[in-house]
């Protein structure tokens, strides 16, 4: 399909419902093994959290090779089979969501873009997400879907460069199959990268299962907020670099800097800077 084909996509929209159950934000604390209190309505949703929400429910039949639902729909149909959460960018501009109210999603196709690397082509979907609940926006995100030729023969992962070592903050967490199952049940995801070890490496051609990056921008974002009690976000970025393999641990880092912000990253079992990014808060 030509890319001005695939243009024809941008500008459209699509609007989601949904209600803010406790039982997600429960499951997910235990996901990541915090011992905050139960979920209770009214309770406010930390950011990112929203994730757990609107999420995609395609019939079975519906669904593509890779896991996830066929693409033409809302997704351009990119036909490239390889695709990867590449980032995303928040602004918090209203008061937070809450559990245990209506909330809403509305999205649009921001653009299309191709572009070109070491693997060869590749196509950039960015979609804008604008998010609601009982008193208005809450939040708006960016979030960057990557498309990429299938593996070739023989092709290797490029190695990542070192991840800094002047973390203000840093936790360590296991990434083994179990974690990315329970969170590909959380999320609804499909995507056989994450708990399909033949098909991730025999198909796609990755040498294991590879962590969400949702997951780690989730993590990113829990360790910069958790460490900075009181504050408010106003911002969070975040992008990926290199992909992260189960069975093993990786290192959520951030450190503080000036005018309020916060710099995380992630780096992996080896010292590699597997994603980066920036929180700010409000002064």
């Amino acid at each position: 399909m030509s890319l001005e084909k695939l243009r024809e996509w941008v500008g459209r929209t699509q609007a989601v419902e949904d209600f803010a159950a406790p039982f997600p934000v429960r499951a997910l604390t235990a996901t990541f093994d915090e011992k905050d209190a139960d979920p209770r309505n009214g309770d406010p949703l930390p950011p990112l959290w929203h994730w757990l929400y609107f999420l995609d429910a395609a019939p079975q039949s519906k669904i593509g090779a890779d896991g996830h639902a066929e693409r033409g729909d809302f997704l351009p149909p990119v036909p490239l089979p390889r695709r990867m959460w590449a980032g995303s960018r928040f602004a918090f501009d209203g008061e937070p969501l809450r559990v245990g109210e209506a909330i809403r999603r509305a999205s649009k196709i921001k653009s299309v873009e191709p572009k070109s690397g070491s693997t060869g082509s590749m196509v950039f979907v960015t979609v804008e997400h604008t998010v609601s609940g009982a008193r208005g926006t809450s939040l708006v995100e960016e979030h960057d879907i990557v498309y990429r030729e299938a593996a070739k023969p023989g092709e290797k992962q490029r190695e990542p460069r070192p991840a800094p070592t002047d973390a203000t903050w840093t936790r360590k967490v296991m990434v083994d199959p179990v974690l990315l199952f329970r969170f590909s049940a959380l999320t609804f995801n499909g995507h056989r990268i994450h708990y399909d070890q033949p098909y991730v490496t025999g198909t796609e051609g990755y040498p294991g299962l590879i962590v969400h990056g949702p997951l780690m921008g989730m993590l990113q974002m829990e360790l910069a907020r958790r460490s900075n009690p009181g504050r408010i976000p106003k911002s969070f970025e975040f992008r990926a670099l290199s992909p992260v393999y189960a069975g093993g641990a990786l290192a959520v880092q951030a450190r503080r800097e000036a005018e309020n912000s916060v710099t995380t990253w992630i780096a992996d079992g080896k010292g590699g800077l597997a994603q980066q990014g920036k929180a700010t808060f409000l002064p």
